[in-house]
């Protein structure tokens, strides 16, 4: 009975200790899978995505509703820091992110106070904006007052008489 649990236990004794230099090979992997030419590497966007437009929307002593209305919900809301919304946004290939982009809004007495981050909201003389135009084209509808039965019969080439 020893013997077997000596011969059982230095296998896993082995194998424990022998995990722990998998860092090396975990490290080194994911590099070459990066340059592998026959692995897809999805596009991945996460958080809340920014853009001037919106920075430009915002103005100060607007409420904490007209805020979230002009950016969203914020990604976080620290239970400590009541009065700070972060919103954060990372977009890149596989897990590797290629951009990043953070934004904080801090407000008093639950109005907006001040904005930090990688965009802020720009003044009015350097403004360009962007023109919206849409163009919607409705076509000609006249109503048909056949069923969908009477509709079935006419497209397989039988006309029903109900006179």
């Amino acid at each position: 009975m020893r013997k077997l649990l000596i011969l059982l236990a230095v296998p896993a004794t082995t194998a424990f200790f022998g995990c722990s230099s998998l860092s090396m090979v975990t490290d080194a992997v994911p590099n070459a899978l990066d340059r592998a030419p026959l692995i897809y590497r999805p596009q991945i966007q996460q958080g809340n995505v920014v853009d001037q437009e919106q920075m430009n929307a915002l103005k100060p002593g607007m409420t904490k509703r007209q805020v979230r209305y002009v950016l969203g919900s914020p990604m976080l809301t620290d239970v400590f820091h009541a009065n700070r919304w972060d919103y954060a946004f990372t977009q890149g290939k596989g897990s590797r992110p290629s951009e990043f982009r953070r934004v904080t809004v801090y407000f008093e007495n639950d109005r907006l106070a001040r904005i930090t981050g990688d965009l802020r909201p720009q003044p009015v003389e350097e403004r360009v904006e962007k023109p919206k135009e849409v163009i919607v084209t409705v076509p000609d509808w006249e109503p048909e007052d056949k069923s969908l039965w009477q509709r079935t019969l006419e497209l397989v080439g039988i006309e029903p008489d109900y006179d």
